[in-house]
C-alpha cells in the first residue's frame, strides 16, 4: 500500500513540474481610457508589466509604451460609480422585483492615471483597471517609482 501511494505521488508531481516549470504571466490585465499614447484606441485591452528599471504597456505582443521609473512625475487613482439603469430597466421586463433589486445596486470602475517627463517630452494616460488587481497596480507602480499614488477624488480644482 506504501509503495503504491509513493508511486501515486512520484506521478502526480512528475506530471506537475513541467507544468511549473513555465514562465508565469505577470501582467496585469487593464484597459487603455485615454492619454498620449500613440495609435491606441480608448478601450483598447493591454498588459501592464512592472520591472525594476521599467514599467512596460503591452498589447498583443508588441511594447505600446516603456516608461523609466524615475521618469514618472505623478500617479493619480479614482473610481467612476454609477447606477446600473440600464439593465435593470431589461430585467424588469422578465422581473419586476429583479429590476428593482438591480436599479438600487452600483457598478464601480477602477482609474489608474500616470504622467511621466523625459528631458522635454511630458505624457500621460489613464488605464481602467479590474477591482481584483486595481490596489496591486497601486503598489507596484509606488514600489517602482518611489511615488505615492494621489486620490483625484480627495483633489479641489480651483479657478
Amino acid at each position: 500500500m506504501k509503495t503504491l501511494f509513493t508511486g501515486f505521488i512520484c506521478a502526480v508531481v512528475c506530471l506537475l513540474l513541467p507544468l511549473s516549470a513555465l514562465p508565469a504571466d505577470s501582467g496585469y490585465k487593464v484597459t487603455y481610457d485615454g492619454g498620449s499614447v500613440a495609435d491606441v484606441k480608448a478601450g483598447a485591452g493591454a498588459r501592464l508589466f512592472f520591472d525594476t528599471n521599467q514599467i512596460r504597456l503591452v498589447k498583443d505582443k508588441s511594447e505600446l509604451l516603456v516608461i523609466l521609473p524615475s521618469a514618472v512625475t505623478e500617479i493619480s487613482y479614482g473610481q467612476d460609480v454609477h447606477r446600473r439603469v440600464g439593465a435593470a430597466i431589461g430585467l424588469a421586463v422578465v422581473s419586476f422585483g429583479l429590476g428593482a433589486l438591480m436599479a438600487l445596486s452600483k457598478s464601480k470602475k477602477h482609474f489608474i492615471g500616470i504622467t511621466w517627463a523625459t528631458g522635454d517630452t511630458k505624457g500621460g494616460f489613464a488605464m481602467q483597471c479590474d477591482k481584483n488587481d486595481y490596489r496591486g497596480i497601486l503598489a507596484g507602480l509606488e514600489g517602482v517609482t518611489g511615488k505615492k499614488a494621489v486620490d483625484s477624488e480627495a483633489m479641489t480644482v480651483k479657478n
